[in-house]
């Protein structure tokens, strides 16, 4: 309120929201936005088995197994359902307190009694009196959300993007783009590949029908839910969340040429890159940060190495770590293939061993080959060229 802010913006809180109750108290206490997961969840079929990592549900709701995924009869009218139940609830207790609009609520602290709560044996020695004081309004200021921002998203990379890749969005004619890239330039792709997807869907375009070649330092969720299609080429480094829910494009990310770093020792994107991919490929020219390919169901990556707790949670796709791996590799892990370059021969204290195998890469390719008649997942078919490294034959491989 002293800088004049809040009514510009919307405070949301969430943890444990399940009735109408709880909305009321939130905005009592200030909030303009509330989340809600685990009883919608309930809403959709859940049962709590707490058992989402193992891959066994049996309602189907966290599972890739599809005789299970069948037992699911969710819809969302049970959900739709429940909201109704949540405002209806809200409602009543606005009528009650005197309230014709929800805003006029937000933040009337003194509206709460705390007799119950000062009382409470746990509180002896709290001081609340700081935490339940309604705050004063400045001239011109509400204490709920009432003025919009201009994010100028009129003006965001993907808006020229969009411009330049017309031919193809128009008639699947090949496109090649050069532009630069900031960290201001979030989400990068994000709009083209919508535009993608309006027009033809998630089978999106021919492979590399749109290439864009970028230089600079990408903001966060570079390149998320590219479309299959797409091909994002970047000379420089990423952020956090590169390629977050990748949908079929590829990502190409390589330090600078003129660059004097060395890309096996250096990072070259952030955390939680390719955070729920499921299909495309990734190719990274250095490290990931952590939790690289976490909740990735489809999707194909190689990068020079990884931090704490690579390909966790998941459950699809095929990732390949030319370097060194940080710990808990491989924690919940309930599908997909992992190869592991192992020159120092200590990865198998680093797996987190609990859902996965370890096997030599050759025989895990004549498993491969001879039961699933697939193979040739290092191979890249000449089409990227990633790393000096890939020549090195010490291979572990990590299959769930």
């Amino acid at each position: 309120m002293r800088q004049r802010l809040r009514s510009r913006i919307a405070v949301q809180v969430d943890g444990g929201f399940r009735t109408g109750r709880d909305v009321v108290i939130g905005a009592l206490l200030g909030a303009d936005e509330f989340g809600f997961a685990t009883a919608p969840l309930i809403a959709a079929g859940c049962i709590m088995m707490r058992k989402c990592h193992l891959n066994t549900c049996p309602v189907g709701v966290a599972t890739q197994d599809p005789v299970l995924r069948k037992r699911f009869t969710g819809q969302p009218e049970h959900v739709i359902n429940y909201f109704f139940f949540v405002a209806e609830e809200v409602r009543e207790i606005m009528a009650q307190l005197g309230y014709k609009k929800f805003d006029d609520m937000v933040g009337q602290v003194q509206m709460l009694d705390q007799t119950a709560l000062v009382s409470h044996w746990k509180a002896k020695g709290l001081d609340f009196s700081k935490l339940f004081v309604r705050q004063k309004e400045e001239k011109g200021q509400t204490i709920y959300h009432s003025e919009s921002q201009n994010h100028h998203l009129d003006a965001v990379l993907d808006r020229r993007l969009i411009e330049q890749a017309q031919a193809a969005l128009d008639r699947g004619a090949p496109v090649k783009i050069e532009e630069e890239i900031n960290n201001t330039d979030r989400s990068a792709g994000a709009m083209l590949s919508g535009a993608v997807a309006k027009i033809y869907g998630h089978a999106g375009l021919p492979l590399d029908t749109i290439h864009v070649g970028l230089k600079g330092t990408a903001g966060q969720a570079f390149g998320a839910w590219l479309a299959k299609g797409v091909t994002f080429e970047l000379e420089g480094e990423g952020n956090d969340y590169v390629g977050k829910g990748l949908s079929g494009g590829c990502i190409i990310v390589k330090p600078p040429k003129i660059s004097g770093i060395v890309p096996e020792e250096s990072i070259i994107v952030g955390n939680t890159v390719m955070y729920g991919a499921i299909a495309g490929e990734c190719y990274f020219r250095g490290i990931a940060g952590e939790r690289f390919a976490v909740r990735n169901s489809g999707a194909v990556a190689v990068v020079e190495g990884a931090g704490d707790h690579c390909c966790e949670y998941m459950t699809g796709g095929i990732v390949v770590v030319l370097g060194k791996t940080g710990r808990n590799f491989a924690a919940g892990m309930s599908g997909g293939i992992a190869y592991v370059l192992d020159e120092t021969g200590d990865f198998t204290k680093l797996c987190n061993l609990s859902m996965v195998e370890l096997e030599p890469v050759l025989s895990e390719e004549m498993i491969n080959a001879d039961t699933y008649h697939h193979s040739g997942d290092l191979e890249a078919h000449g089409r990227v060229t990633c790393s000096r490294t890939c020549s090195t034959p010490t291979w572990s491989g990590c299959m769930s």
